[in-house]
Order: C-alpha cells, then structure tokens, then sequence
C-alpha cells in the first residue's frame, strides 16, 4: 500500500504523464492473494487516483487467482480502473478468453465502458501469436517481459542480455522487440518496452529509453522506481525543433484545407501532415510546451 501510494503522489506531482499499474502477480505474496486484490480495488477507487490513471496486473492466465483478481479489481472499481494487464500468456484464444471474463465483469459491475487490455509478451507462445494479439479487440498496449522472456529460453541467452547493450543486440532479443512493435503499430496499438534494470543512474536510464525509441520505435516503458520517470518521459518526448516544425506546418496545412504547402524550401503534403501530427500528440502525452497557435487549434479543451 505504501508503494502504490508513493507512485499516486508522484503522478500527482509530475501530472498525468505516466500511468501506474498495481502489481497483484508479483506484488501479492503467496497465499495473501485475495487481500492484496482487494488492497488494489480500494486504491483505485480512493481520492489519491486523482486521473483515473491507474491500471492492475493480474496474475497470469496458469494461476488459480486470475478470475479472483479481476472479480474483485474490475468488479469493484469498473469505472476507474485504466487497465488491465494480463501476464506470461501463451495463445491468442487464451488471451481473448480472459479478455471476454475482463468485460463481462465490468458490464456486470455496471460499467458503461470497455476495460482496455494490456498484453505481456514474455513467452514463446504469445511472442509466435504476437500479430494475432494485436488484433484482439480492447487490446491497447503490447509490453515486452524480457526478462521472463530472457528466463524462458534455458541458458540460450546470457544474463548479460537483460542490461545495455545487449538488450539490443543479441539477435534472438532484436528479433522479438522489432516484431512486437510491427505487430502493435499495425494494429493501431502501443508497444511499450521492458524496464531496465539500472534504478538510479539517470544517464542509463535515459539511453536504454532513447535506444528503445529511436532504434526499435517503441511508444512507451516501464518504470520499476520513481526515479526512472522522468529520464524515460524525456526520452520518450519529441526534440524541441520537431515540435516547433510540426506546429507550424500543421497550421499552414489546415489553413489550406490540407492541401500540399511548402515549408522551409521543402515540400508537405497529406502524408508528411500524419507524421507531423504523431510528433505534436507525442509533445501532448509527455507534457511538452505546444506553440501556442498549435495547442489553441488542436488541443484545447
């Protein structure tokens, strides 16, 4: 409680840039299951869950719990809960089975809305059937596990393949991360990348961030401490100029009904204005300043 309280508050310090995800697969010690779900309902229905920006994992679909933990965690906070992450899954028609249990109990409990879906994609399995995941409906986010992913092949891959650089190099692990973010993005869903390990050095931090963005395309990361937040969120952010560019060309492009306009020597059209938006929606979501002609046309309200 104490640790799920801490990350509200600092959600509350930095705003809604990040999301926090109550962990009742490795949070919740053996036999204490059904207290700590209830722990997690509470809290995201409480005061301190100021944006509604609070998901939960549940515990993996082998787990005699799973059922339990949504029954109580969508059951009772339906309308609140942001996500719900499903872990160490193996088949699509294992995942869309839970998905189905997931909405079911929300529409039970009242709720008026779809529960959208996170996916771990830690196995073999779930890695061999990631395209057919990203086209589960309710499913937003694919996450990669790569650590249990890294555990799952036997010795095959070292330790040293967890952390920098070989994270990014070793070709069993470039394979999985460039066919996870394929299989989101053509499916119009997230991809966010596995943690790293380093909990302090922000440097660190920030590079296995920038790496996982700019190298393989990944939208989003996990954090595992509250000092990871802001390197990764700057990491994930667009460059100062980019921004400033996008808002410009996607003002004098609507100031044309979106026809083709030119823009410092070059020309843009309809399919440079897609990037341009991606680039200010980015700038949005990761509470960089907007020009203000930009944000007072497409962001206000």
């Amino acid at each position: 409680e104490k640790l799920i309280l801490k990350a509200m508050d600092l959600q509350q310090d930095y705003g809604p840039i990040f999301d926090v995800t109550c962990d009742c697969e490795d949070g919740a010690a053996a036999g204490n299951e059904l207290a700590h779900a209830q722990l997690v309902a509470r809290l995201i229905n409480s005061e301190r869950n100021r944006f509604d920006k609070v998901g939960v994992r549940i515990h993996d679909p082998a787990h005699a719990a799973w059922k339990q933990d949504v029954d109580i965690v969508v059951g009772q906070s339906a309308a609140r809960v942001a996500y719900v992450t499903i872990p160490k899954a193996t088949r699509a028609d294992q995942v869309a089975e839970m998905i189905a249990y997931v909405q079911q109990t929300a529409a039970r409990a009242g709720a008026t809305r779809s529960i959208p879906i996170h996916v771990l994609i830690e196995t073999h399995g779930a890695l061999a059937e990631v395209f057919q995941l990203a086209a589960l409906l309710h499913v937003q986010v694919l996450d990669f596990g790569q650590m249990d992913f890294v555990s799952d092949h036997q010795g095959a891959i070292p330790a040293s393949a967890m952390r920098s650089p070989g994270q990014f190099e070793h070709a069993l692990l470039v394979r999985a991360k460039a066919n996870i973010v394929t299989a989101a993005i053509s499916h119009g869903v997230i991809p966010a990348h596995n943690v790293c390990l380093n909990l302090k050095d922000e440097q660190v931090i920030y590079g296995d961030a920038q790496r996982a963005r700019a190298q393989f395309g990944f939208l989003r990361m996990w954090s595992i401490h509250p000092a990871q937040i802001r390197p990764i969120v700057e990491a994930m952010q667009p460059a100062f100029d980019e921004v400033q560019d996008a808002a410009a060309i996607l003002c004098a492009a609507q100031d044309l009904s979106w026809g083709p306009i030119q823009y410092k020597g070059e020309l843009h059209d309809r399919a440079t204005y897609r990037y341009f938006w991606s680039v200010l929606t980015r700038a949005h979501a990761t509470g960089l300043a907007i020009p203000e002609p930009a944000r007072t046309r497409f962001f206000a309200g």
